[in-house]
């Protein structure tokens, strides 16, 4: 297999504090594996500005005109991590690559590690996944979420290694599969581990972050959790079918037995505390249930609406 032309994506949000240093950072591993020969002398970096607030744009179009490996696209708001990783993917498409490796602006994944997914695609490998080797940079709040997050995803039949991360490889083959698919809320980490494609890992250390503070709030992880379950999979709305089946059977249970107790044993029952116990729990229950029912139709109100993704405002090429 001839050597690559790489394309490394990085989404970008209220990053003026670190991008310029990412950047020098990510140009020295691209001179690192173009010395070794392990990568076309066109490979280039693509920053998404995620809608930022700050001067990362201002920064990003400094750097892009004082090296030519630099280039980027700028959105018009913020329209989401996932939808900048898509946007990265799809961009550098266009411009004409043979792989691409997606990485947080932050760097703490460790960006050395960009050579051992470069080896794994030149062995065949379609699509490489960055694990973590620990979680221990994590508060243990967003650890133990982050494990149940993604035990949940695979009981639910949604294939994603534990600790997979958006640090991953994909070639030419699966980003022009990616630009079939017109879904607006696409989950990237199901997406690519079930497409069929060749897969394979790379494991890699998080270091701490050096500048800002992270752009994940508590808030965003979930609306992350439940846009990759709700993307993935109908199991969530086959155990609400399993659970109202359940119920039904045991309602008719309790009616019969407070039949028995009036018109057989002449006892008329006296637990008013059940009766209101119960009835609290299966209002609960319902409302839960709707609530998983409503975010499946708000995923189908979101797509048939056909929105854009994300609407560029310029792009540095």
């Amino acid at each position: 297999m001839k050597k690559p032309t790489l394309a490394i994506t990085v989404p970008c949000y209220n990053e003026e504090l670190c991008i310029e240093s990412t950047v020098n950072s990510l140009i020295d591993v691209l001179s690192d594996l173009m010395a070794k020969d392990k990568i076309n002398s066109d490979s280039f970096i693509y920053l998404i500005d995620d809608g930022s607030k700050d001067k990362t744009w201002e920064i990003i179009s400094q750097l892009h005109e004082k090296n030519h490996l630099v280039k980027g696209v700028k959105f018009i708001r913020n329209y989401g991590n996932q939808k900048a990783h898509i946007a990265g993917l799809l961009g550098v498409r266009d411009l004409g690559c043979d792989c691409a490796v997606s990485i947080d602006a932050d760097l703490q994944q460790d960006q050395w590690a960009i050579e051992k997914f470069i080896d794994k695609y030149m062995e065949g490998a379609d699509i490489v996944s960055g694990i973590r080797n620990s979680r221990n940079t994590d508060t243990f709040l967003k650890k133990t979420t982050a494990v149940c997050f993604y035990k949940l995803m695979n009981l639910l039949g949604v294939n994603i290694p534990i600790n997979h991360s958006d640090y991953r490889l994909v070639s030419k083959k699966a980003m022009d599969i990616l630009a079939q698919y017109p879904e607006k809320n696409i989950f990237l980490r199901g997406f690519f581990n079930e497409l069929g494609l060749k897969n394979d890992i790379v494991y890699f250390d998080v270091k701490p972050r050096l500048y800002g503070s992270s752009k994940f709030s508590y808030v965003k992880l979930i609306g992350l959790a439940l846009n990759g379950i709700t993307s993935f999979s109908v199991m969530p709305l086959r155990i609400i079918a399993v659970l109202g089946f359940i119920m039904a059977l045991f309602s008719i249970c309790l009616g019969i037995q407070v039949l028995v107790e009036k018109y057989i044993l002449n006892n008329t029952p006296a637990g008013w505390a059940t009766i209101v116990t119960l009835m609290a729990f299966f209002g609960g229950l319902q409302l839960f249930c709707m609530g998983i029912i409503g975010e499946y139709l708000g995923q189908v109100f979101r797509e048939v609406k056909a929105r854009p993704r994300y609407i560029v405002e310029t792009e540095l090429k």
